[in-house]
């Protein structure tokens, strides 16, 4: 199995909201999608919901087939890896950051392996 290098799709910063990376490609010699999370800094009583989400156009129809498509939810520094089958050739993923005054800030990175 090789891996890529990996590629930053979600740049450094402090995020107080939802949002999304936007559309993302999976090369096509992709077999499985590992992204890399890195929250390095936060405050207030964050959590951070993290989600694949998956199309076949990258147009306005993304979906999340599969519950096993989130991670587990992240309320503090930490750095996390997770292993996605990939379902289709384009991807994003979604935050939902809560709490009370929350602020996280987060890089995004992904692998994939041939």
């Amino acid at each position: 199995m090789a891996y890529s290098n990996p590629v930053v799709v979600v740049p450094s910063a402090a995020r107080t909201t939802t949002g999304n990376s936007g559309p993302l490609a999976i090369p096509e010699s992709g077999g499985q999608l590992s992204l890399w999370v890195n929250v390095t800094a936060t405050s207030g009583t964050p959590t951070l919901d993290l989600t694949v989400q998956w199309s076949d156009d990258g147009g306005a129809t993304f979906a999340t087939p599969d519950v096993t498509d989130a991670f587990v939810q992240i309320t503090a520094t930490k750095v996390t890896v997770k292993q996605f089958p990939v379902r289709a050739p384009i991807y994003r993923i979604t935050w939902t950051i809560a709490g009370s005054t929350p602020s996280l800030t987060f890089t995004i990175s992904e692998f994939v392996t041939t």
